[in-house]
């Protein structure tokens, strides 16, 4: 068991999303339509705004523009100028609302979706992962996936880790030079979790939010919990490794029903804690 979280920032609506970058946790506060930032001192900044789409993913470009899922629309907006503009239409391609996001070292963003009506209750389906190279092309980079989320890809490039959120699992890809994935595989069963955000540790284990659980898992290649972090009474939804040393875990929780949060009842907070191993790969 890790040690308690506290609580860094609340009086948000829904976190999603979080990227540790020039010193501040960058989130996507999703039903609010905003991306935030935030300090370790607990300063906050809003970065975008989008009118009336929901925001997720986020990602950067090798130039540093940075990249924003548009969950409804299902498009990946780039940050120009103050403005969220069109970078990829992936209306086509996806089959749900678009959701989490990795960009990798060379600017190419693997983008989930989860695949079925979601908010009509619809039977899960398989749907895909697709790939948006920094140019905006896109094309479908795997298939297959229940609901793909949280994203990472290791050190060298070389590997994609995914969580299923309603396959229960985390499931890998070689990456090739160019982009292309391949070789899918399971990487580790995690049980009665469902996992959503994920992130990455340098002994390459991964940091797993569980929003039906109320925990975060610390999950190993094959399906072993080294860690578990309980956050009783709310719903554990995206994770991730940053501060000066990458040794703090950011926890991104919140509480209440769809209708709480389209109320506009404040109900999502960050929280965090200190871990023995620091963060690794992308995001």
């Amino acid at each position: 068991m890790a040690a308690e979280p506290r609580t860094l920032l609340d009086g948000i609506v829904f976190p999603e999303g979080p990227r540790w970058r020039q010193g501040r946790l960058w989130f996507s506060d999703m039903h609010a339509r905003r991306v935030m930032t935030v300090t370790l001192d607990g300063k906050t900044e809003t970065i975008a705004e989008h009118e009336s789409d929901r925001l997720s993913g986020l990602g950067w470009l090798p130039d540093g523009r940075m990249l924003v899922v548009a969950m409804g629309s299902r498009k990946v907006l780039r940050l120009e100028g103050g403005r969220l503009v069109d970078h990829a239409d992936i209306s086509t391609l996806a089959t749900g609302d678009c959701n989490d996001m990795v960009v990798d070292a060379m600017g190419r963003a693997y983008v989930g979706n989860f695949g079925f009506d979601f908010s009509r209750a619809e039977e899960p389906k398989t749907t895909c992962i697709v790939r948006v190279d920094p140019d905006g092309t896109s094309s479908i980079a795997a298939t297959g996936v229940m609901f793909p989320n949280g994203t990472v890809i290791t050190p060298d490039g070389k590997t994609l880790i995914v969580g299923e959120t309603f396959g229960r699992k985390l499931t890998a890809f070689d990456v090739a030079s160019d982009g292309t994935l391949s070789k899918q595989r399971t990487w580790a069963d995690v049980g009665e979790a469902f996992p959503d955000g994920i992130c990455l540790d340098a002994e390459n284990a991964v940091w797993v939010a569980s929003p039906r659980t109320s925990e975060f898992l610390r999950v190993k290649e094959g399906g072993e919990v080294t860690e578990r972090i309980p956050v009783p009474g709310r719903g554990a939804y995206a994770c991730m490794l940053g501060g000066e040393d990458r040794r703090t875990l950011f926890l991104c929780t919140a509480v209440g029903s769809n209708q709480d949060l389209r109320d506009g009842k404040m109900k999502g907070a960050i929280e965090v804690v200190e871990v023995k191993v620091p963060g690794a790969g992308w995001p």
